[in-house]
């Protein structure tokens, strides 16, 4: 049981997350020589080269507002133009945050919903670059916010892994989709988990987010959650209607996840969870958990 529990928390750890290693740390890997790379810090995720970027490119890249303005007023450029990797001016305005250009691109009417080679939008790209005031230019001008990259994940996955809670609430304010599954059917909630993220956590169990939700596997937020040594995200998880009879592609239930997990704590609040939904489910039949949580409140 031991062995099977390490691959469980393997396949856990292979899948899919919206940033990779590179991105996380903000790097950017370029080929040729230093003075035909351009690069700025907060860039994660973009190569970019002298040869490859028309002029109105570079400008947005940059975010020398006054050669965008230029490019568009006398030069006539397609602001909808894509270079090799299909990354339009927009693109580049807001994976460096740059929101006074992404906005005179926006006044001009640019195409908000075109895709990049990887399937992502400027929104999504915006986000993943934790661009905030980018991110929301977007979003306030009808930016879709259901579109998934190459790997299904939406804005909201990549604002999932993040710590701005207030960028998550904007996204699911404009109807981004708080169930939306990327290839390996993780919802942001699953995700948030994944990342050890309970800030994050709660703030989408506030907005409804279902807490039995399964990825392909079939592991619900809950078998995710008694992995991890932190007992945080266990305790909000069992805030909410847990249903402790889910199983996952194996049979094996959150129960059982947190027998084999070796963290005793986690097995004992699941116990106890159980306990006290059979209790009140005695006390108060035919109620709903939520009603059941407000009858005894105001008992």
């Amino acid at each position: 049981m031991i062995k099977f529990w390490g691959y469980i928390k393997k396949k856990a750890q292979l899948s899919s997350s919206p940033f990779d290693p590179s991105e996380r740390s903000n790097s950017i890997k370029g080929t040729g020589s230093s003075s035909n790379v351009l690069t700025t810090q907060n860039a994660p995720g973009y190569c970019i080269r002298y040869k490859d970027l028309g002029k109105l490119h570079k400008a947005a890249f940059l975010g020398d507002l006054a050669k965008v303005q230029h490019h568009l007023l006398f030069k006539k450029q397609d602001l909808n133009k894509r270079d090799k990797e299909h990354r339009t001016p927009l693109h580049l305005a807001c994976a460096n945050g740059y929101p006074d250009v992404v906005s005179l691109l926006v006044e001009k009417k640019c195409k908000l919903n075109i895709c990049d080679s990887e399937n992502r939008s400027p929104l999504i790209k915006a986000v993943q670059c934790q661009q905030i005031e980018c991110a929301t230019i977007l979003l306030e001008n009808k930016a879709e916010p259901n579109l998934g990259d190459i790997h299904k994940n939406t804005a909201l996955h990549y604002a999932a892994c993040g710590h701005n809670i207030s960028l998550v609430n904007k996204l699911i304010e404009h109807k981004a989709n708080i169930e939306a599954q990327n290839k390996d059917g993780h919802t942001p909630l699953l995700l948030a988990i994944t990342e050890n993220n309970p800030e994050m956590v709660a703030i989408l169990l506030k907005r409804g987010a279902d807490v039995n939700a399964s990825d392909k596997l079939q592991r619900t937020a809950l078998m995710l959650a008694v992995g991890g040594e932190p007992i945080g995200i266990v305790n909000l998880l069992l805030q909410y209607d847990v249903d402790l009879s889910c199983q996952d592609i194996y049979g094996l239930t959150a129960e059982e996840y947190a027998t084999c997990s070796g963290y005793s704590i986690h097995h004992e609040l699941i116990s106890q969870y159980k306990i006290q939904k059979n209790l009140k489910k005695s006390i108060f039949p035919g109620m709903s958990h939520s009603e059941r949580i407000s009858a005894i409140k105001f008992s």
